[in-house]
């Protein structure tokens, strides 16, 4: 399954030994957004209810999973604003996929630069305010 018209179907399989399950305000936008800006494929989602809400989308991103949802607060599950954590993609070509992100929407917080540990490393916060890294090993 890509980026068309997701459905739910048989479980795709979970990548990963842990995995990030984020709360946002728009699960499937964000599913293609993440499509759009860092590779990601939607491989499995449940569809909106009625009030436009998504219960569960499964996404595969740079080799791992990654699970979304829409808030809904009278099942105690209120939206709340990410803090306190940054997802972090281990990326080949970084200045390349950093582009990618930006021109998809996402704001640059911290360009790609030679850090002190040897590495390269970049931040930016995506449209749901989520803060990614991307870091690039010594080759």
């Amino acid at each position: 399954m890509s980026s068309g018209n997701p459905e739910m179907s048989a479980p795709a399989p979970v990548k990963g030994g842990l995995v990030a399950y984020l709360t946002v305000d728009g699960a499937l936008k964000a599913a293609e957004f993440y499509v759009r800006a860092f590779g990601a494929e939607i491989v499995t989602a449940m569809p909106a209810d009625e009030q436009g809400r998504t219960m569960h989308v499964h996404l595969h991103v740079n080799g791992s999973s990654l699970m979304l949802s829409d808030a809904f607060p009278e099942h105690g599950h209120p939206l709340q604003a990410p803090q306190g954590f940054t997802l972090m993609l281990m990326v080949e070509g970084i200045d390349a996929r950093y582009a990618q992100a930006v021109a998809a929407g996402a704001t640059a917080l911290m360009e790609p630069a030679e850090m002190f540990w040897g590495d390269r490393y970049g931040q930016l916060r995506d449209p749901f305010g989520i803060v990614w890294a991307m870091n690039q090993g010594k080759r």
